[in-house]
């Protein structure tokens, strides 16, 4: 399956924004510090497609990013910044429920997480979010580069336990720097998409 060309189209503030045109749709969704933006990158060997902000909680609208043609790559904003009003906050909730109501248009979510740390509240929140919509997805926990060896099976195994992932949910270890997990992912959206 190809993954490129790939081209931003449209960012969507509210739900008459959606785009809903019958393609396939690979979900992202992540904190707002998680790197969402470079593992997006990453995956269509993009430098700066997905914008990444020098500040976290750039992304505040949803944003389309059309693939080779045939499918969507869908970046949702992140979470959990602390630094942004009551009202954009629930802004985003609206967003988020209004996006998640429909959920029946995502083939493929890919939930990213910090792989140096805990899954927060937030982080379990999501993730019901993606269970919850019946769709297949996987978990990737970013920033891999950055664990010491001895860090990498226990967080594997904290990250599996905190979110109470199924035994057949994917966990894939990647970098967006060094491009760990970059072929396993992929592989997995393409498996994914064909199948939905």
């Amino acid at each position: 399956m190809r993954f490129e060309p790939a081209v931003f189209v449209k960012s969507a503030g509210k739900k008459g924004d959606f785009i809903r045109d019958g393609r396939p749709m690979v979900v992202f969704a992540g904190k707002s510090n998680v790197g969402k933006s470079s593992v997006i990158n990453c995956l269509l060997d993009r430098k700066n497609l997905a914008r990444v902000g020098a500040s976290p909680g750039k992304t505040t609208n949803i944003n389309y990013f059309l693939v080779a043609d045939s499918l969507w790559f869908v970046d949702l904003p992140g979470y959990g910044y602390a630094r942004v009003s009551q009202a954009e906050r629930e802004r985003w909730g609206q967003l988020m429920e209004d996006f998640f109501a429909e959920s029946e248009r995502i083939s493929f979510g890919v939930h990213i997480v910090d792989g140096r740390h805990k899954p927060t509240a937030l982080d379990v929140n999501m993730h019901a979010l993606f269970a919850g919509c019946g769709c297949p997805f996987a978990v990737a926990a970013n920033k891999w580069d950055k664990l010491k060896r001895s860090e990498m099976e226990p967080n594997l195994a904290l990250i599996r336990e905190t979110l109470a992932l199924e035994e057949d949910t994917l966990l894939v270890p990647f970098s967006a720097e060094k491009g760990t997990g970059k072929q396993e992912l992929l592989g997995a959206i393409a498996a994914g998409v064909q199948h939905g």
